[in-house]
């Protein structure tokens, strides 16, 4: 029997790969890395411009050019893992993500480490869905479950350790150290997956579909640089507006395209799933939610209450360490279980509300306070992502298990930027309103303490940063609570419907 028949048809316990715990360990350390690379480059920021005399604009284009490539290349990535291969495709991420690491830590421009950090971004595209891939193949229906929420708690655990890894290493080593030390990890990686991970890949794949993969690269590139670039540029600006249009333009043309297409990259058909559409909305919504709220505390925590990147990181870690804890450990996975993919997920979004409403209007009681808050949103992330993601793999066939996982990832990505953009703009237009006259029109808070003429400037200007903040949480809150509702309600009407015998 073939791997891939094993994983549809779902075999019993004694076909089970031996070696199936340590293949997932080989590639969580693989997804680790990919996700680490997100968010470790931030607090290398002042090194950065320093070192290599970036500007503002270099700078960010340095930080971005890896989550764009990224985000573009998922669903392609996802298609080509089960078209050719996903292990081949493991592989040669691996390899690409190295190559673009040596690349960025060897660089002595701005230009060069642009360019290698998005090279970085095709190998981590290749990894986030082959990844994800391998473990729908690798591990029955019984287990797999627990499995994905291993996978999910490694990816909690690469966003959230990237500001306090980067701030250790700092301390130590130069900027180009947080890129080469990805080399051993990937060395391993590669012997590893040649020696453990089976090969699979759906039958009958057909020709590539090369117009979709330029027309989902291109329109999904578009929008996410729209987005990220909204809140600096100005969400009218024709630097936001153009790439915007042009995006959903181009991705209404990839859409038609896959209706006509003999051999589509991504079936159309999975949209007509209640299910799928269900489990999508809570992607979307819950890393709108996280990302948003996350990159706010931060921002709360070294302006506000003056920490260093790595004293918010460390302050920040219950976050990630509560989502690991309870996926390790199974509790996840058995409360997921027992309550159905509906409940589970309602019930992780509104833990994950909660905290963000306790973060939101009583963090300045102290610490303790905010530790509660975390918890409860580690909590709600450790229920409901791996729910979420089992309820988009389940609803399309094993053998598109790449797909999905292309699918899962490109939406994780639109809700992460979005939660970004959208909650930094609430943050701004709050602040901007509530500044004393003394510093109006200051875009952002070092300009506005800079313009502060007395101590009383300044802490009308502090308090109205935080009161910024904390209306923007309260927007992710209701954007969470809303997400896991409808989520929970289109997922509970496909099990009535296909119960009923009915097509959800």
């Amino acid at each position: 029997m073939t791997l891939t028949d094993q994983a549809t048809t779902g075999s019993p316990a004694e076909t089970r790969l031996p070696t199936r715990w340590l293949i997932l360990a080989v590639i969580c350390l693989a997804q680790f890395a990919a996700v680490l690379d997100n968010t470790v480059l931030n607090v290398a920021i002042p090194s950065l411009t320093r070192d290599l005399g970036a500007a503002t604009s270099d700078v960010q284009w340095i930080v971005n050019a890896y989550s764009l490539v990224q985000a573009g290349l998922l669903l392609a990535a996802g298609s080509a893992a089960d078209r050719y291969g996903r292990r081949r495709l493991l592989l040669a991420g691996l390899a690409v993500f190295g190559a673009g690491s040596l690349a960025a830590g060897l660089s002595h421009t701005t230009g060069q480490l642009t360019a290698a950090r998005a090279g970085m971004g095709i190998g981590g595209a290749l990894l986030l869905t082959t990844t994800l891939a391998v473990v729908v193949q690798v591990f029955d229906a019984a287990e797999r479950p627990r499995a994905i929420g291993v996978w999910g708690a490694v990816n909690a655990l690469g966003f959230a350790a990237g500001p306090p890894v980067g701030g250790l290493m700092l301390a130590h080593f130069w900027w180009g150290a947080l890129f080469l030390v990805n080399l051993p990890v990937v060395l391993l990686g590669i012997l590893a997956v040649r020696l453990l991970v089976p090969e699979s890949r759906a039958p009958g794949g057909g020709p590539p579909d090369l117009p979709g993969v330029l027309l989902s690269t291109t329109g999904m590139t578009a929008v996410v640089l729209a987005i990220t670039g909204g809140p600096e540029a100005g969400w009218t600006s024709a630097r936001v507006l153009l790439p915007a249009a042009g995006g959903l333009l181009v991705l209404g043309a990839f859409a038609l395209w896959e209706h006509r297409a003999r051999h589509p990259m991504l079936d159309p058909h999975f949209f007509r799933s209640r299910r799928f559409t269900g489990a999508v909305v809570g992607v979307v919504l819950i890393t709108f939610g996280s990302a948003g709220v996350l990159f706010l505390l931060t921002q709360q925590l070294q302006f506000v209450r003056g920490y260093s990147p790595l004293a918010a990181g460390l302050h920040l870690a219950p976050f990630a360490l509560t989502v690991v804890v309870l996926n390790f450990t199974g509790l996840s996975a058995r409360v997921v279980g027992r309550l159905g993919h509906p409940l589970a997920i309602a019930c992780g979004m509104a833990l994950l509300a909660g905290g963000f409403a306790i973060v939101a209007l009583l963090a300045s009681d102290g610490y303790g306070t905010l530790l509660v808050g975390l918890i409860l949103m580690g909590a709600g992330c450790a229920f409901a992502n791996p729910a979420i993601v089992e309820a988009v793999l389940s609803a399309i066939p094993p053998d598109r298990a790449g797909a999905g996982a292309g699918i899962d990832g490109t939406m994780a990505e639109v809700g992460n930027s979005l939660g970004v953009a959208v909650l930094g703009a609430v943050l701004n237009a709050r602040f901007a309103a509530l500044l004393p006259a003394t510093a109006a029109g200051a875009g952002s808070l070092p300009a506005a303490l800079a313009a502060a003429g007395t101590d009383g400037d300044r802490t009308a200007i502090l308090d109205a940063f935080a009161a910024g903040i904390s209306a923007s949480q309260l927007v992710g809150a209701v954007a969470v609570l809303a997400g896991g509702i409808l989520a929970a309600v289109l997922l509970r009407r496909a099990e009535r419907r296909e119960a009923d015998g009915s097509v959800g």
